[in-house]
């Protein structure tokens, strides 16, 4: 098997030319950064403003390009492959999603004749200069096994879980694995998986010569994601409503004749990539992609009510690179959505996905909006909304209690007990309005909702051999429907509809306060913060390092 090679200039070379770098005034930092055939292209540039931008922003993002530059081999691992006897143990990231490290191998402790421990890292996102973080969380490798003449075990350890974004996370995570990557219904939870001294673990029997894939959660590769607008295509308008900073297209499917506008979008978090699944059972259920465009009666019934605006894919650029929450230059899109003191958002320049949406979505107006993601730890899923923000009130309340106990008659998936606790004030809530919830509620006056389903298993329906899953997160998009349909008459009504609603419609407070049932079975340990909403990590963890 091949190895992989990589020349580089000695280091002790390579860090004099850094901090060469280093001490050149700003200016000149600044025009090297703009200027440099390094860049990729002007695009690429990180939006900051010509008087506030500081030196050490500048000097990050001159070492992001050298680091493109020098270590561009690296992005891929150049020494997977490990021999272990007659066993060639070898690792690749080099696909569409991938993200791994390989570090090195060493005997197992308990079992050296016939367990290797291979040991990797997940690499972290572009550096997020809003949230002063490089976030990781999200990988998904390939382990080809050759030379085997009888089954070999391999535990695979990731050295670096306790660095990640939320390594509270990891307790009750089941790593998936499958021996098919393109079929999205093939994957299965590795129960032995455990999260022990800041590492996450797990053992694989290989039984056969050949590759096995392991991921946080199930991939939806950007082929997929072309292959379902092509579907898309032949029964509703697809139109690009802009392009990435690495020119991917933004593609949003319109269909539907009624004057209520719906908003959906999906993954914005490109690493939670439950939401894309979630995207393809809705697309599939309101178009009829799977009956040749024929639909039941009730979804021509909505489409009569209302006209869907549906993105399903936000961030194709930080999927095809395997990052968990940003982009292609290191911006969280879900923290784009408006100005920020001096950090001013959207931007044509760092986050031209969310400014190409925010424009049509301007233009078209919004009468309802969810937003698709994925929670790393809460096992459930739940529906967060726009509490406390400047237009909260008894209707929005309301619409939202409604649209949660409408949506958990449709589908036993969901629930309305277990969820990130609401902000305790307005002033709280004001500090996030720039994320897309809070944002178009404020803006549209509407009703606003985050959606998020687990990477582990639902607790609400245990199935621990697939845990939470693609064929799921589908059939939870469809579901969706029903719960739009009940509030559409009461979107922009203007009475106290509230009081002709059944109590089991009423708004409920949720919490992450789920220990009860699991401190009995030691499943997982809650965050149980103060500060849990919106999943800031630097709320959640005030003392975390930036990387």
């Amino acid at each position: 098997m091949p190895h992989h090679k990589l020349v580089l200039q000695p280091t002790t070379l390579f860090l004099r030319i850094f901090f060469l770098l280093l001490s050149l005034p700003s200016p000149i930092l600044t025009f090297l950064y703009q200027s440099h055939p390094l860049q990729h292209s002007a695009k690429s540039l990180v939006y900051h403003s010509s008087r506030r931008h500081s030196r050490s922003l500048i000097q990050r993002q001159l070492l992001n390009k050298i680091n493109d530059f020098m270590f561009s081999g690296m992005r891929h691992n150049p020494k997977p492959t490990t021999e272990v006897g007659d066993v060639t143990v070898s690792i690749s990231d080099a696909f569409d999603g991938g993200n791994i490290k390989f570090i090195g191998t060493r005997p197992n402790e308990l079992d050296p004749k016939n367990t290797t421990d291979v040991i990797l890292h997940i690499k972290p996102d572009r550096y997020t200069e809003l949230e002063k973080i490089g976030h990781m969380q999200y990988f998904c490798f390939r382990a080809t096994i050759s030379g085997l003449k009888k089954p070999h075990k391999v535990k695979y350890c990731i050295e670096n879980a306790e660095a990640t974004s939320y390594p509270e996370a990891w307790f009750g995570t089941t790593v998936c694995y499958s021996s098919n990557m393109g079929d999205v219904d093939s994957w299965y939870r590795n129960q032995d998986t455990h999260y022990t001294d800041g590492q996450l673990c797990w053992e694989h029997q290989h039984v056969k010569n050949g590759a096995v894939f392991f991921c946080y959660f199930p991939p939806f590769s950007y082929s997929r994601h072309l292959d379902l607008v092509s579907r898309c295509t032949q029964f509703a308008n697809v139109e690009s409503l802009g392009q990435s900073l690495e020119g991917r297209e933004i593609e949003c499917i319109s269909v539907g004749s009624g004057k209520s506008v719906c908003w959906i979008i999906h993954r914005q978090h490109p690493g939670e990539t439950m939401a894309e699944h979630y995207a393809e059972g809705l697309l599939t259920k309101l178009l009829g992609l799977d009956t040749k465009g024929k639909v039941g009666e009730d979804v021509q019934k909505i489409l009569t009510k209302y006209t869907f605006y549906v993105v399903p894919c936000m961030c194709p650029d930080g999927a095809v690179r395997g990052h968990l929450r940003t982009n292609a230059c290191g911006a969280n899109l879900n923290r784009e959505w408006a100005t920020k003191r001096f950090y001013q958002a959207p931007t044509k320049e760092r986050s031209p996905e969310v400014k190409a949406v925010l424009d049509k979505m301007d233009s078209t107006g919004c009468d309802i909006f969810l937003d698709i993601h994925g929670d790393e730890e809460l096992p459930f899923n739940f529906i967060s909304g726009a509490e406390k923000t400047p237009n909260w009130d008894k209707r929005m309340e309301s619409l939202h209690g409604a649209f949660v106990a409408a949506y958990c008659r449709a589908s036993d998936d969901m629930q309305q007990k277990i969820g990130y606790p609401a902000p305790p004030t307005t002033a709280d809530a004001e500090k996030y309005l720039n994320v897309a919830t809070n944002q178009i509620a404020t803006r549209f006056n509407c009703l606003a909702m985050t959606l998020e389903m687990p990477f582990k298993d639902c607790l609400t329906k245990r199935d621990p051999s697939r845990g939470w899953s693609p064929a799921r997160a589908r059939a939870l998009g469809a579901a969706v429907l029903s719960p739009l349909e009940y509030v559409h008459p009461y979107l922009r009504d203007k009475t106290e509809f509230w009081r002709n609603l059944p109590p089991e419609d009423d708004y409920v407070d949720t919490t992450d306060d789920y220990e009860a049932e699991l401190r009995a079975e030691q499943e997982f340990v809650p965050l149980m913060k103060s500060k849990r909403y919106y999943s800031d990590v630097h709320e959640i963890h005030p003392s975390k390092q930036v990387q």
